[in-house]
């Protein structure tokens, strides 16, 4: 029993290893995948992120920085959303900043700088007519349709993996703003872990040998 005890230890250690490799290669996908380097000092998320000068255009390059935050500060977020998130989407805004930035096949909202997470949750309920339809149905969104598609990408939090993570789909953002309607589009990815491994492939694939 002491030995089975040691092993199941010994593999928690080797997954939380595993997973923040993978939230680093995630994040390190951002500037593959996305022009980081053309923001504004009107886009107050993205210029706070910025280093170096502005160029000639008054642009600046922006980059997504690590920045540990107590999870606390998420229990306190679930006071006001429906709690129990992917785990590694919750380990993802507890250990980086960033703005919006887009991945190809979806957009990720922005989670901007700040003591606790509460721009975050700005970004999610962005859209109040989005938010008052989809969090009463189970879906919490956390990005967008790729370029300008205004569809919500959504955590579907009715339907829970074993490990906490959950299905990604679209939804039709004209039904619910018309309609009061939820309509998946399609499912994007089977879990948030599946999501991320797709899109560090895709940046794998983009990155010139």
């Amino acid at each position: 029993m002491r030995r089975l005890s040691h092993n199941v230890a010994t593999q928690a250690h080797i997954k939380e290893k595993d997973d923040k490799q993978l939230l680093r290669e995630f994040v390190a996908s951002f500037e593959k995948l996305d022009d980081l380097s053309s923001c504004f000092e009107t886009d107050h998320i993205s210029w706070e992120l910025s280093r170096g000068d502005s160029d000639e255009d008054g642009r600046k390059p922006w980059r997504s920085i690590f920045h540990s935050t107590d999870r606390s500060h998420l229990e306190e977020l679930y006071k006001e959303v429906t709690p129990g998130w992917p785990p590694l989407y919750e380990e993802l805004v507890l250990t980086y900043r960033w703005a919006t930035v887009d991945l190809k096949s979806y957009r990720l909202l922005a989670n901007p700088p700040g003591a606790d997470l509460s721009g975050l949750l700005m970004q999610m309920r962005g859209d109040k007519a989005l938010w008052n339809v989809l969090v009463p149905n189970g879906y919490l969104q956390f990005g967008k349709a790729p370029d300008v598609n205004y569809d919500p990408m959504c955590f579907d939090l009715n339907r829970r993996l074993r490990d906490g993570d959950c299905r990604i789909v679209r939804i039709d953002h004209e039904e619910v703003l018309c309609n009061d309607r939820v309509r998946e589009v399609s499912e994007i990815a089977p879990s948030f872990r599946e999501l991320m491994l797709g899109t560090i492939e895709l940046a794998a694939r983009s990155t010139p040998a």
